[in-house]
Parts: C-alpha cells; structure tokens; sequence
C-alpha cells in the first residue's frame, strides 16, 4: 500500500481516471489518502477523513510514508480558519490555502504557516457562524471551497471546521446521527435531507433558528424549512422536498 498528501491548493478528484471526467469532490492542501491503484498519469485514493475514494491526476500530489499517514490520521485534525491564507515552502514561495485545508502535514512538506487555525471542537451552536462564512458561494458539483462549493461539501466543511466529522455525499451523511420526528425538534445546526421523486437522497442543509435554512443551491442561501421542504424566498416556490432531519451532535 502506498500513501498520498496532497500539496497543493485545491485538486480536482475525477469519477475516472482522465481529465474529462466528472469531478465528484476535492481534496484540499495537507489531506491524506491511501493510494489503492497507481497508473501512469492517475491514481485511485481513499481519503483518510472521509474516506471517499476517487481519481488524483499523479502530478497534483506527494508519497509520504505509512508512519507519517497513521500519525497524520490520528492527530486532531488542525485547519486554516481563514477564507485564504498563505504557507511558504523552503524556498520562501508562497502558496494559497483555502478555509479547511489541513495543516497537520506542515513538518512532512516542509512549509511555514503563520496564520489562524483551528484544532478544537466547538459547541453546536458555532455552527450557523461557520456556514455564514460560505454565504453566497456560487454551486459547484463536486465543489469544498469558499470559491464553489456543493450541498454536501457545505455541511462536511462546516463540521469539518468546527471539529466534527461528516461523510462525503447526502447519500452518506443521511445515514449518520439521529433522526427527529418533527421539524418542531430541531436546532440550529442539524441537518435537513431531502429526496427525488424516486426516493434517493439528493441534498442537505443546515437548519437555522425560526425555521430558516442555508444550503448550497445556485449559492449559499437562506431560504424558509416547512414541513413540505425548502421554501425559496425570492421564487416564492418549494425547490426540495423534505424527507428526514438529523441531530449529528
């Protein structure tokens, strides 16, 4: 088995191996993975946060040794607080890093960081203040950034950022945490899921005080919570249709 980080800004993970390819996530600067397939130009990873797995073009990203991966693994992840910030190579170039990238890897990559971090989990109620941070982010399929960002990267980096940690897609977090009867038991901070027509889970929100939600839909936005679902504000029309809510702390 080999083992990745990625030292880089913000790297693209394909459904393939090719550039073409659908982007299903991101992975930021300092993540981990476990590499599970190599070819000549892409590779196969399992992220170590989430373990979600996908295809990392094999010039976007370092081997490190098992021990530095399983030492990286097991720390309290450490992450930059600040929508941007810089770390500085050996050399002394600067490299932008975007809100959430881990620093746990500095030493493994030899970079300088001088800026603000977080490594604690927070109290619930820290959550709604993160979410606000990616408000008016525009929607970005496969997207964990302040500069495009989906559903479910919303809510994984929101918790990521507050010391907590969710799966990759609204398939996966809906199975974790505690389902709640009504909308009446909800606070701040919990999950929303909402399904198709077929009954799939296609997208998540975090619930706001007085019946509001922020979600990523077009952008970061606010809209109303009904028992029927998300209420757009400006349409004036349900855009999603509501099937569970989940307490995940």
């Amino acid at each position: 088995m080999k083992y990745g980080i990625c030292n880089l800004s913000i790297v693209p993970l394909r459904a393939e191996a090719a550039d073409s390819s659908e982007l299903v996530t991101q992975v930021l600067y300092g993540e981990v993975f476990k590499v599970l397939e190599s070819r000549k130009k892409w590779s196969r990873i399992r992220l170590a946060f989430d373990s979600y797995e996908a295809w990392i073009d094999n010039k976007q990203f370092l081997f490190i040794e098992e021990e530095n991966y399983n030492d990286i693994s097991r720390q309290t992840p450490i992450v930059c607080e600040d929508l941007v910030d810089m770390v500085y190579t050996k050399d002394n170039q600067m490299l932008s890093i975007v809100m959430g990238s881990s620093l746990n890897g500095l030493a493994i990559l030899n970079h300088d960081f001088e800026g603000s971090s977080v490594e604690a989990k927070f109290a619930k109620d820290n959550l709604i203040n993160i979410a606000l941070l990616y408000l008016n982010t525009p929607y970005l399929w496969g997207g964990k950034t302040p500069f495009g960002i989906d559903c479910s990267g919303f809510t994984q980096m929101v918790y990521k950022l507050n010391g907590y940690r969710l799966k990759r897609d609204a398939s996966q977090q809906v199975e974790q945490g505690e389902a709640l009867s009504f909308i009446e038991e909800s606070e701040p901070g919990d999950l929303a899921f909402f399904d198709n027509a077929e009954g799939d889970i296609t997208h998540v929100g975090i619930i706001m005080k007085d019946n509001y939600i922020i979600h990523a839909h077009g952008k970061v936005r606010i809209d109303r919570l009904d028992h029927t679902g998300i209420f757009n504000i400006q349409t004036s029309l349900h855009t999603h249709k509501l099937r569970v809510i989940k307490r995940i702390i």
